[in-house]
């Protein structure tokens, strides 16, 4: 077995001797996201400092534990902070915690974000379905020797972002009357706000919303044969777009304002697996 391999086992053995919650759903919540935490029938939490090995969030904004509980009656994990690629994690270090809860057993995983809208009618305090991705200059978290055990050499990527549940996202924003809009995301590395002419750029390839996580976890969970959904929320909008300089308060500032909406579409998306 390789070392990646090795270090993913040995996580899951470590955490699997904390609790023995069977999760159905993985939840990951972004930058200023992680009141949603709030709306969970907590069982049991588990800082990440436990787990020998396990990243550790570094980033203001996210806290570093798993919350075990339910919501409504579905069974989750949830990741209240996620760690990034620009903390100078290797990027399958960055995507351990998703195998982690394939291994797990969750058969979807609802990924969030803070994101800089690209024009289109965005403003800060929106959320966007994420419909498709982007990966620019972020490594692939497949590459190296393929695991077997994980899944295929050569994955299909074709519908990473599952129809059927970006329909029952649809669904349950028109009941709670939430303007949803949708797009493709597109991850760069960071920590540096892009510049315009980046975002040009990545316009041009055909993203409406950029940031610094979510599509390595998407291809992930994608490989290890999870459904996967998610929600971007619209914190800024993107060098070019914005008269103001960029800053993490602002993205933080922003996902307070849209908080209430956020957590009672997630509630009821999830309720719905």
């Amino acid at each position: 077995m390789s070392e990646v391999h090795d270090k993913v086992r040995s996580c899951y053995e470590q955490l699997r001797k904390i609790t023995d919650f069977k999760p159905r759903v993985g939840i990951v919540l972004g930058s200023g996201l992680g009141d949603f935490a709030s709306e969970i029938k907590v069982e049991k939490e588990v800082a990440y400092s436990e787990l020998k090995g396990f990243p550790v969030s570094t980033v203001p904004g996210h806290d570093g534990k798993f919350i075990f509980g339910y919501v409504n009656d579905v069974p989750v994990v949830c990741m209240k902070g996620r760690v990034h690629y620009y903390e100078g994690y290797p990027v399958t270090d960055v995507v351990l915690p998703t195998r982690i809860m394939a291994l797990m057993g969750i058969e979807t995983l609802f990924l969030s974000n803070a994101a800089g809208g690209m024009g289109d009618g965005f403003k800060a305090g929106q959320l966007m379905m994420i419909t498709d991705h982007i990966s620019c200059f972020v490594p692939s978290p497949l590459i190296g020797p393929n695991d077997e055990s994980f899944g295929v050499r050569f994955p299909d990527n074709s519908n990473v972002y599952r129809k059927e549940l970006q329909e029952i996202i649809r669904e349950e924003a028109k009941k709670l009357n939430i303007d949803l809009k949708e797009g493709v995301y597109c991850q760069l590395t960071g920590p540096c706000y892009e510049t315009p002419a980046e975002i040009r750029m990545i316009k041009a390839l055909g993203a409406s919303a950029v940031g610094m996580s979510t599509v390595v976890e998407a291809i992930a969970a994608n490989h290890m044969g999870v459904k996967v959904c998610g929600i971007s929320c619209i914190s800024n909008l993107a060098a070019g777009f914005s008269p103001v300089p960029l800053s993490h308060k602002e993205v933080q500032e922003a996902a307070d304002k849209v908080a209430p909406q956020f957590k009672a579409l997630v509630k009821a998306v999830v309720s719905r697996f």
